[in-house]
């Protein structure tokens, strides 16, 4: 270890748990309209945003523009001949606030046709990659290599009028997400696949052509769940890293390809976005660790419990938000019953279900013991082939486009300012708080 590794560890180590104790004894001191532990806890139910898209309630779950997932799936437009509605559709309702027709999701399908060319030069950059780097790396650095088509930032260039701003944020954000599935496949294809691409088919819909793409084209199951995947994973309220990333970036005025990309760079976190492909290995190291096969939930339960004493966490269980059984977990139960009701893995995912949020309940630190979202989807792309897991947070980062770039283009027409919320020092805070006890 060098000298200034030691030389930090010597003042570091001592501090942070000067700093536990003192959130223990002042968690309650009150700064203006919160207190010590909102600073000290991710500033979690702190209000400080705005966002039309989405809001997120602790019992209630994600609500797009007022409506449930049930019945999101139950009012937005589809395809003749499918049951799951369309991201499309979705967008729409976040961008606009309205339901839309057959015919407006229908336009925005057709625009986002039109939008798909990529750059050659987007293609070199991820063939510059080693194969073996993450694929969320390469899609971060893929969609850096597409700033230079931004609109925003050359009509900022010339001296845009502000009142104009969501114009052109508007366009790249447009351009954006007709484009994601390409360069996705392009990853996908490029890293397991032997780069053997497949051009796209213009006559399907976005998420259907995402999956022929990456070449299930021929499993209508398959183009189910990805209609399903892009709806139930684009937005989910602006606090949380992805969404937030996207604000703040943005409200420095830089364009949505740079926004969106330090978004991704957020969602590849192990507590955000990489939680999905991680929940798979974990069920996976169950079922390998217990001799193969489908195990008892006594198995689950003891293997739950190893689990926690060794320090790790269950993923795809808590979230910082909800406190009751994720709706977009139950979204994909209620398919993974209609599409694949006797597959084992799923099986092991309800069994895990039925046992786990007692288990963990139980656990004085562990505050939801609940599913999220990343409990199950691994289990139902596993099922239709795709057990490329490293690859399954790419999937999340082309559907969180929808919700995150729409609020995007609403930051920047409602002219939300620069965000620049206030640090202290750890001094200030116990000077705060001496002052308040003196004057008490």
């Amino acid at each position: 270890m060098d000298k200034l590794k030691n030389t930090f560890e010597e003042k570091a180590l001592p501090k942070a748990a000067e700093i536990k104790e003192f959130i223990k004894a002042n968690a309650d001191h009150v700064l203006g309209s919160y207190n010590v532990d909102s600073v000290f806890s991710g500033m979690k139910g702190m209000i400080g945003l705005i966002t039309e898209t989405s809001l997120l309630d602790a019992e209630e779950g994600i609500r797009f523009r007022g409506y449930s997932i049930p019945e999101l799936r139950e009012k937005l437009p589809r395809l003749e001949g499918t049951e799951e509605a369309l991201p499309e559709g979705l967008f729409y309702l976040m961008l606009v606030g309205e339901l839309p027709t057959y015919e407006d999701m229908w336009e925005v399908g057709s625009n986002w046709t039109k939008r798909a060319v990529v750059p050659k030069h987007v293609y070199d950059v991820i063939d510059a990659f080693p194969i073996a780097t993450h694929p969320m790396t390469q899609f971060s650095a893929a969609i850096m290599a597409m700033q230079t088509e931004s609109e925003f930032a050359a009509a900022y260039r010339k001296g845009v009028n502000k009142k104009d701003y969501w114009y052109y944020t508007f366009e790249d954000s447009m351009n954006l997400i007709a484009r994601l599935p390409r360069v996705a496949a392009y990853i996908y294809r490029r890293t397991y696949k032997g780069g053997v691409h497949i051009e796209p088919n213009p006559k399907l819909d976005w998420a259907a052509n995402f999956a022929h793409m990456l070449g299930f084209g021929d499993n209508e199951g398959f183009k189910e769940l990805m209609r399903l995947y892009m709806v139930i994973h684009a937005d989910h309220e602006g606090g949380n890293v992805s969404a937030h990333t996207t604000h703040l970036v943005g409200s420095a005025l830089s364009d949505p390809y740079l926004a969106f990309s330090a978004a991704m760079n957020g969602l590849a976190g192990p507590l955000h976005g990489l939680a999905n492909q991680e929940v798979i290995r974990w069920v996976l190291d169950l079922q390998a660790d217990l001799g193969g096969g489908k195990p008892s939930k006594q198995q689950i339960e003891e293997y739950i419990n190893k689990t926690i004493n060794e320090g790790k966490v269950v993923p795809g269980y808590g979230h910082a938000v909800l406190r009751k059984t994720d709706p977009r977990f139950t979204a994909q139960m209620e398919f993974a019953k209609k599409h694949m009701p006797t597959d084992e893995l799923v099986n092991i995912v309800w069994d895990v279900y039925d046992v786990a949020p007692t288990i963990l309940g139980n656990y004085k630190k562990i505050k939801n013991p609940w599913p999220n979202v990343d409990a199950h989807s691994g289990a139902l792309l596993v099922h239709y082939g795709m057990k490329e897991y490293d690859f399954y947070t790419v999937l999340f980062g082309v559907s969180r486009a929808l919700g995150v770039l729409a609020s995007l283009i609403w930051d920047r027409v409602l002219g939300l300012p620069l965000e620049r919320p206030k640090s202290v020092t750890i001094d200030w805070l116990k000077a705060n708080i001496a002052k308040a006890k003196a004057s008490s």
